[in-house]
């Protein structure tokens, strides 16, 4: 089972961001986050909240679970590292290329009908 550390690490990998931006957007100290990925202490309630807010973590994977997991509705699906590596990536984009990468999917998805 994966320790909480080990999961926040996953979350800024994933994310593809360093510990210096990571620590940033969570609103933490570079050095309060290497402690955190170390296991050496628990997140505040702050930067629990802030993971949810700023990378829509799954709460219950975080403090609970052993897997990458996300809801759904009632229903949780397994997230593989393609579809992450895909989901962070389009994050970073702008409206319009978003708008483009929906167009292109809905063309694929025209030829499984």
């Amino acid at each position: 089972m994966k320790t909480l550390g080990e999961k926040i690490k996953i979350i800024r990998k994933l994310n593809k961001l360093n510990q210096i931006e990571f620590s940033h957007i969570i609103g933490v100290s570079q050095g309060t986050l290497s402690e955190l990925e170390k296991d050496k202490y628990k997140p505040s309630l702050e930067t629990v909240i802030a993971l949810k807010l700023n990378f829509s973590v799954d709460l219950d994977w975080l403090l609970f679970e052993d897997a990458v997991i996300s809801n759904t509705g009632i229903f949780r699906v397994q997230i593989d590292n393609l579809e992450s590596n895909l989901i962070s990536g389009f994050r970073k984009l702008n409206l319009v290329d978003k708008q483009e990468i929906e167009g292109i999917v809905n063309l694929k998805l025209k030829r499984y009908k």
